[in-house]
């Protein structure tokens, strides 16, 4: 099966940007570097510092802050006055504070991050909510992306662009500023903590990013797999993602309509404890259905009544061929094609090298493989096996635009790339 009858790379090469930076909370008492007890009290000494200037001293402090950073960020004060708001039970210990001393101590207890300084992968591709704009026969695209910063900690980052009518890709310019959402409601359950987070419509969807907030995701968020849900005349974009807490992992649910305001919450059940799991479209037989991998070997199918609770499953995909034989796992949602579920998946072979292959599953039970790609539909380009991690391809998601499907990829962990797969010679080939 040769890959250059029906998939075409495209020269867009989606590479980090360590100049893009958001703010995030500075906690003196819990930096990994300060192991001596007594910097417990570290936030204290701060605040007395900042009490202790004059008024003329702080405001001159906080106009040379402003003037450092002001360009780089947007609501600076405000920024300020958030920290500030979210150390209060710290603060009245320390008495009274004016509104520039509450300013200066918040910017005291924040720092930069340039949360894509490493890499840029792992990507998933989803229709638009906006569809204005577009051009005839065409389509809006939403992009989302790992970006790894400092620490290798993931958060989430977007892309928007436009799939012309013959499968041509363009992507959007980026924001040259960036910034996370304000938390507006967290609950506390068993399971873990469900967040919900809003950004500001005023701010580009490139600038907005999703930075872990709950313990579960405190090292990362991980690969989120967007979809577009249908649910009668209903859409919804959800995504399965990883949440890693430095020690453990665990499937986590990420659910928006809007691209402006998310809910974030653990799924629940003995399936959703490993990582790669990936929503169907729509329901099937009345149920959700999931694909996953619950072993770190084979592809499980998984149905369920309720979206947040995984349990069972049977396995419906092993490694066959060579280029698979360590494992295999899926590379995001099924795509629904008149001949059945497209699923892309990803095979590990020798030198653990990670190629992308499909499998063909029967619309109605998708527990019938009707067809399955005997080599890799994509595998690493001499150009793109080094990187973070080499000989690595891999991908999170793709969608269907009209006779192809349109397929961003990332290379060696480090950036992202497209090409395009011909669905009737994919389709011919698998056979």
């Amino acid at each position: 099966m040769s890959q250059a009858t029906f998939l075409n790379r495209q020269a867009l090469h989606l590479r980090p940007d360590p100049t893009r930076v958001i703010v995030r909370p500075f906690k003196p008492a819990t930096e990994p570097r300060d192991l001596n007890p007594t910097d417990k009290l570290r936030a204290n000494h701060i605040v007395n510092r900042v009490l202790a200037l004059e008024p003329e001293a702080v405001a001159t402090q906080l106009a040379d802050v402003l003037d450092n950073f002001e360009g780089r960020h947007r609501n600076l004060l405000e920024t300020f006055e958030a920290r500030a708001d979210e150390m209060e039970e710290a603060l009245a210990s320390h008495g009274t504070f004016s509104k520039a001393q509450r300013q200066l101590i918040g910017a005291y207890f924040l720092s930069e991050y340039s949360f894509e300084a490493s890499a840029l992968f792992n990507p998933s591709i989803v229709p638009h909510p906006d569809q204005s704009g577009s051009p005839k026969g065409g389509v809006r695209f939403i992009l989302s992306l790992r970006a790894i910063g400092e620490g290798h900690v993931s958060s989430l980052t977007f892309r928007t662009g436009i799939i012309a009518k013959d499968g041509s890709v363009i992507v959007d310019p980026t924001a040259r500023l960036a910034s996370m959402p304000r938390i507006c409601h967290r609950v506390a359950e068993p399971d873990g903590e469900r967040v919900e987070l809003i950004f500001k419509p005023e701010e580009d969807l490139t600038e907005r990013v999703i930075f872990p907030v709950t313990e579960s995701q405190s090292n990362g968020i991980e690969d989120a797999r967007f979809v577009e849900f249908k649910d009668d005349n209903r859409k919804t974009y959800y995504a399965t993602y990883t949440a890693y807490s430095g020690r453990a992992i665990r499937s986590e649910l990420i659910e928006t309509s809007d691209f402006i305001s998310f809910r974030l919450a653990p799924l629940r059940g003995a399936a959703a404890r490993n990582k790669g799991m990936a929503l169907f479209p729509r329901k099937i037989g009345g149920k959700f259905a999931m694909i996953a991998r619950q072993d770190n070997e084979n592809l499980y199918l998984i149905y369920s009544d309720d979206l947040y609770t995984w349990e069972g499953g049977q396995a419906v995909l092993k490694p066959e061929f060579p280029w698979e034989f360590v494992q295999i796992g899926n590379c995001g949602s099924p795509i629904e094609l008149d001949e059945g579920w497209l699923l892309l998946t990803h095979g590990v072979g020798p030198v653990r090298k990670y190629s992308i292959g499909a499998a063909l599953l029967d619309k109605n039970d998708p527990a019938k493989v009707l067809a399955r790609s005997p080599e890799p539909l994509l595998r690493p380009e001499p150009t793109e096996r080094e990187g973070y991690v080499p000989n690595v391809v891999y991908t999170c998601g793709a969608m269907r635009h009209n006779d192809q499907v349109i397929l961003p990829y990332a290379v060696s962990d480090t950036f992202s790339n497209f090409a395009t797969i011909k669905i009737a010679e994919l389709m011919e080939a698998m056979r």
